[in-house]
């Protein structure tokens, strides 16, 4: 017999493979972000300008992987680098106005597939989802220190 917590891990197993959803044939034109982008676009939407160092600490990844990906972000216009708002020393990266709207366009693409996903799921059952989602989101950002930060 196994246990609550195997079924976890399997269901975790698949949905790491589903993920970005495109395996499901529910993702709409309009997401085109790599999912690096998608998510370092995202910290910088939810906590405001950050530097490369604040961007290390929060995702625990080297400065030289940070250097090139927002090298990437703002050679593409989606990034642009900022003296710090609070008067610190290191310059900061903030959304440029084509990366706010490519980051709108790609949350919105997100939200249109998992509708597809859960068109049949009541409206309970996907709050309910959500909020089992974010508890083990953030039992995980415990044991890790690094929480996500949200609105």
């Amino acid at each position: 017999m196994t246990s609550p917590t195997h079924e976890v891990a399997l269901e975790f197993l698949v949905f790491a493979r589903h993920r970005d959803l495109s395996q499901v044939n529910a993702r709409p034109e309009g997401s085109q972000l790599e999912r690096s982008a998608y998510i370092l676009l995202s910290r910088v939407d939810t906590e405001g300008p950050m530097s490369i160092g604040q961007l290390s600490d929060a995702f625990a990844l080297d400065v030289s992987t940070l250097n090139r990906q927002t090298a990437a972000l703002k050679s593409a216009g989606l990034l642009e680098r900022i003296p710090d708002p609070d008067g610190g020393i290191a310059r900061k990266f903030r959304l440029t106005e084509e990366g706010r709207r490519r980051l709108d366009a790609e949350r919105e693409a997100h939200v249109r597939a998992l509708n597809l996903v859960m068109s049949d799921w009541p409206e309970e059952d996907i709050a309910s989802f959500a909020g089992f989602l974010r508890r083990f989101n953030t039992g995980i950002e415990r044991l890790d220190g690094r929480p996500w930060p949200r609105s």
